[in-house]
């Protein structure tokens, strides 16, 4: 309580039946548990003073039809990272397109570590997915977008040794992800030809996913985006 007194201290102006109520219950009905709809509320408290027909619903929707992410899924996408309500939409597009189109994840990176969002698109996720690339090596989300560039240097610094053991048949007993921070992914991969012709066939997946998507687009917004 204190927490949020400090950081949103208007949230207590806001009318408890008409405004809140209502926020709290679509939390529920799109799947976001009774004891972390408490801790989302202390970790962002501003999310009280959102629109729920303007903001949030808008963003629940996109979510759903435009990235895809299941009904099973969004509420612990938005439970791990209440903070993915306050960006604009036309924010989240661009970053939502390059992750599928262009750095080839699949929709569970994204599910996993929503705050892939919070990332500039410019300035962090394009740089590092082309130092990535450039060294034909992958990381994780959380562990490609998070910290320093020296941090994030070291890493990709010990992952490309270890794919150059690798490819010169030399085997080692490497120490676990664990021993090792947890910061280096044991997965290795190869940005070859063959790599950019299956970019271009998820490419297409993407497009087809989309048109599905779109399909049932009104039959999702009709039941989420209820009038006042």
């Amino acid at each position: 309580m204190r927490r949020i007194l400090t950081i949103k201290p208007m949230v207590f102006c806001v009318d408890l039946e008409s405004t809140i109520v209502p926020k709290v219950q679509f939390l529920r009905d799109i799947g976001v548990k009774e004891d972390a709809i408490g801790n989302m509320l202390v970790k962002f408290p501003p999310l009280l003073t959102y629109s729920l027909y303007k903001k949030i619903r808008p963003m629940v929707v996109f979510l759903l039809t435009k990235a895809g992410v299941t009904q099973r899924d969004i509420g612990k996408m938005i439970a791990d990272f209440p903070m993915l309500l306050r960006y604009n939409i036309d924010v989240l597009r661009p970053k939502y397109r390059y992750l599928r189109r262009i750095m080839v994840r699949p929709l569970k990176d994204l599910i996993e570590f929503p705050r892939f969002f919070s990332y500039s698109l410019d300035g962090r996720i394009m740089p590092r997915h082309k130092i990535l690339a450039e060294n034909r090596i992958n990381f994780k989300l959380r562990y490609m977008l998070p910290g320093t560039d020296e941090e994030f240097d070291r890493r990709v610094h010990a992952a490309v040794e270890r794919r150059q053991r690798f490819e010169s048949g030399v085997v080692d007993n490497y120490p676990s992800d664990s021993q090792t921070d947890g910061s280096i992914e044991r997965t290795l991969v190869d940005f070859s030809v063959n790599d950019y012709s299956s970019s271009d066939n998820q490419t297409a997946e993407c497009s087809t996913e989309s048109k599905q998507l779109s399909a049932s687009e009104n039959k999702i917004s009709q039941r989420l985006l209820i009038s006042e």
